[in-house]
């Protein structure tokens, strides 16, 4: 059995529809936009999505398109090491509650959980602003 991990809710409120903020977040063209985390460009390589993230090349397997607001990701690393990361859009009132769990992974330090945090929160600002303008 797998030791359960440290888990952070990091949200942010947007005043857009659900179906809207779905629609641009869910899009891989869309995530050097504002997913910081990932990278500069992403590109379709024969039907897996690359991305060109800050530390390397990385492929990403998104969620299928769904009516729920999922926008689970894994994140391959070219070691082929491999991390999920739970993504949602939930309808909250007049707009929308974009989540991200961030899990925390072996090994990593409280001031590096911490920092990727940060980090997250500020990738889910940069969605927020690009929504709402």
């Amino acid at each position: 059995m797998k030791t359960a991990q440290e888990a952070r809710h990091i949200s942010v409120f947007v005043k857009r529809p659900p179906a809207e903020v779905y629609d641009f977040a869910s899009n891989p063209e869309n995530l050097p936009k504002w997913a910081t985390g990932l990278g500069r460009s992403i590109h379709n390589v024969d039907g897996e999505w690359i991305a060109d993230a800050p530390f390397g090349k990385v492929k990403i397997i998104f969620a299928e398109k769904n009516e729920f607001g999922v926008l689970d990701h894994d994140v391959v690393l070219e070691s082929g090491a491999k991390f999920h990361n739970p993504m949602r859009v939930v309808p909250n009132g007049g707009g929308s509650e974009v989540v991200f769990t961030l899990l925390r992974q072996p090994e990593t330090s409280d001031e590096k959980f911490t920092k990727d945090a940060k980090w997250v929160e500020k990738d889910l600002k940069i969605l927020k602003a690009l929504l709402e303008r």
